[in-house]
């Protein structure tokens, strides 16, 4: 299945994955929207990408302004949902429950409510392709609430492919992946993270946003995938002791 002439909305598309996702789409002949909530970071996005891309300014955890791109795309072919917030590692018992619900809005409510809008409008031969992590198969100390919200994005993506097929919905699980979010950190500790990260990795690499990129491109290109949970993390599952 080619891309060509078709419709991409990319949620999150306004940098690492998620752009790296547009602009692969793009690349392929698709028409693409992105969104983001920071106005700012989607005019900064839009001036790298070809002018067959746009984009709304859109907050995942509003569900109204989710139903307002939808509206404003109309028809689609294809879903990416690349958002997410920053990590923040902490025991459960340090976290209040209202913040606990909180810290799920993006990474699985905002998910809810895209698929929710997004699926009448899908045309037949259509996917979903959602994004999870490597940490809900080997947590980290204080993301327990992470983890549960990794694997139930994943269940989620199974028991969208039963109700929603014949569109198609699929989910990658990326490892250790090289992102702006990671630039914002002091260079020591930046260095310090990616060293550990790629001695956890049997290639002995972190991996970056083109490669997460392909495996969507992948997804949506693929008429016979559904129902799938792609790794992409250079064996870090099987490397970590």
């Amino acid at each position: 299945m080619s891309l060509a002439n078709q419709r991409v909305v990319v949620i999150g598309g306004s940098s690492g994955m998620g752009l790296a996702t547009a602009r692969a789409a793009a690349g392929a002949g698709a028409s693409v929207t992105i969104a983001s909530s920071r106005p700012e970071r989607l005019e900064k996005a839009l001036a790298e990408l070809p002018d067959t891309c746009d984009g709304l300014v859109t907050d995942a955890r509003d569900e109204a302004d989710v139903a307002a791109l939808f509206e404003r795309v109309g028809t689609l072919d294809h879903l990416v949902y690349t958002a997410g917030d920053a990590l923040d590692p902490r025991p459960l018992r340090d976290l209040p429950l209202d913040e606990a619900r909180r810290l799920l809005d993006v990474r699985f409510w905002g998910v809810v409510a895209a698929v929710k809008h997004a699926a009448p409008r899908i045309r037949p031969g259509g996917s979903i392709v959602l994004t999870s992590g490597i940490i809900g198969v080997r947590p980290m100390p204080g993301a327990a609430l992470m983890a549960g919200a990794a694997a139930a994005l994943e269940g989620f993506a199974r028991g969208l492919a039963v109700d929603l097929a014949p569109i198609r919905v699929n989910a990658v699980r990326p490892g250790p992946i090289h992102t702006p979010m990671w630039d914002g950190l002091p260079q020591p500790h930046l260095d310090a993270m990616i060293a550990a990260f790629t001695e956890r990795t049997l290639i002995k690499a972190v991996g970056n946003a083109d490669q997460i990129a392909a495996t969507n491109l992948y997804l949506m290109e693929n008429a016979f995938v559904t129902g799938t949970v792609l790794t992409v993390d250079g064996g870090s599952i099987l490397a970590a002791g």
